[in-house]
């Protein structure tokens, strides 16, 4: 019997030994962090999606092979893309010479997602600070609006420093 996750990846990332692996501890690994991800606050669907791409040796896969490998519906699979890429984890690109959609990882995928945060904090920062004006520093309120506007822009100012060490550290390892 072949596993549907070992067929599924030998079968779109070519040059690869992902046929001698095992399927039922790919699943499991899939799953397993799918559920973590699910606790962290991403939708389940979409969780499993964006874990089983992660799996795959060519970060990219068909909506059949996604349906295929997780056993859920093309409907599941487009609603899980969709809010994938929406908060930009993942793309739409077209398959070569098919009219079939494949749905693909973006490089540097956890700097981009990080660097995409440090967007927000900004964004939250600013209204923060509008916000303990308007209430004013002195009050219980506004102290605790104003300090929650420094802590974002503490870990603003962190994060674009680990960034940077992050790029420096991934080279040293061989990974850029």
């Amino acid at each position: 019997m072949v596993n549907v996750d070992a067929r599924t990846d030998a079968g779109t990332d070519s040059g690869t030994t992902a046929g001698a692996r095992d399927g039922d501890a790919v699943s499991r690994f899939v799953e397993r962090f799918a559920a973590q991800l699910t606790e962290a606050g991403m939708q389940r669907m979409a969780a499993r999606v964006f874990a089983r791409l992660l799996a795959s040796d060519g970060g990219a896969m068909t909506s059949a092979e996604l349906g295929e490998a997780l056993r859920i519906s093309p409907a599941a699979v487009s609603g899980a893309v969709s809010y994938l890429t929406q908060v930009n984890m993942v793309s739409r690109e077209r398959e070569p010479g098919s009219r079939r959609d494949r749905y693909v990882l973006h490089n540097e995928l956890w700097y981009e997602t990080f660097t995409r945060r440090d967007q927000v904090l900004t964004l939250w920062e600013k209204t923060l600070r509008e916000g303990a004006a308007t209430l004013g520093t002195d009050s219980p309120a506004g102290a605790r609006v104003a300090e929650t506007a420094a802590f974002f822009e503490f870990m603003q100012g962190e994060m674009l420093g680990l960034m940077d060490r992050w790029r420096v550290h991934r080279a040293t390892i061989g990974l850029a």
